[in-house]
């Protein structure tokens, strides 16, 4: 794959310049802090799309579909800031740890890429500079920035079917070290709403490593939502999952702050 340097590779990476990382609604007074790791399929001209074809690029994959229309639904009618991420995560997945074999995937579910096939050092160097620092930076800054300490959310999406196999799971409550937000989400969470704790993934997939950089030691509630992506599909499906899960995290985030 061809390569860049310098100001012209980070300055390539977005529609919106050098940012990896957008953030929505700024001043939300909501004591939560969203996050959306794979909100975009978007990847940089001068990777020549990894090499993959075009259905390819805008499969789950590369993103999580739903997700980044889930967040900016809840940041809305939770009147909450959202750091969303810009890039693809196949370039980099910025829920990965720079050590992790799939931050650079060289193949993600069933699908080959073959723009990550024959990385160099200094090409994984140059994206974790140029990816995951700044997009890590931005959410660390935005959750110093809250007057009050915020629960840290993370949202995401996986498909209904996994190698061929089914998931009658609808919305997975993960977490890693610390359960206090998933456990009073799940007391609160909608009965007809198939909800499972640490699925369709666990901590042990790796899946939870921005909540271990940014929220466990700031000593901050946390949680990691997945939505099953057919419920997602359409717009109806967006808005239900946001006013199912506001409530949520709002009787949940009560329900904690009269057990402090």
């Amino acid at each position: 794959m061809a390569s860049a340097s310098g100001a012209e590779r980070f300055q390539s990476f977005t529609p919106e310049g050098s940012q990896v990382a957008a953030v929505l609604n700024r001043t939300g007074r909501a004591p939560i802090c969203l996050v959306c790791e794979h909100a975009s399929a978007f990847i940089p001209s001068w990777l020549n799309g990894l090499g993959l074809a075009e259905e390819e690029r805008y499969s789950h994959a590369a993103w999580d579909i739903g997700a980044e229309a889930l967040t900016v639904a809840l940041s809305e009618r939770l009147d909450a800031p959202a750091v969303v991420s810009r890039v693809s995560r196949l370039v980099y997945d910025c829920n990965r740890a720079p050590g992790a074999a799939d931050a650079m995937p060289h193949e993600s579910e069933g699908i080959a890429v073959p723009g990550n096939r024959t990385l160099s050092d200094a090409d994984r160097t140059a994206r974790i500079a140029d990816v995951y620092e700044p997009f890590h930076v931005i959410l660390g800054t935005t959750l110093d920035g809250f007057g009050k300490p915020p629960a840290l959310v993370t949202v995401h999406s996986f498909t209904p079917v996994w190698y061929g196999r089914p998931r009658a799971v609808e919305l997975g409550l993960l977490h890693d070290s610390d359960d206090r937000l998933a456990r009073c989400m799940r007391a609160a969470t909608e009965p007809a709403l198939r909800t499972e704790f640490n699925a369709p993934y666990t901590a042990d997939d790796g899946v939870t490593h921005t909540l271990v950089r940014h929220a466990l030691p700031r000593g901050l509630e946390n949680v990691m939502i997945e939505v099953r992506n057919d419920l997602l599909s359409d717009k109806a499906g967006i808005a239900r999952m946001a006013d199912i899960l506001a409530k949520t995290l709002t009787d949940a985030l009560a329900a904690r702050a009269v057990g402090a």
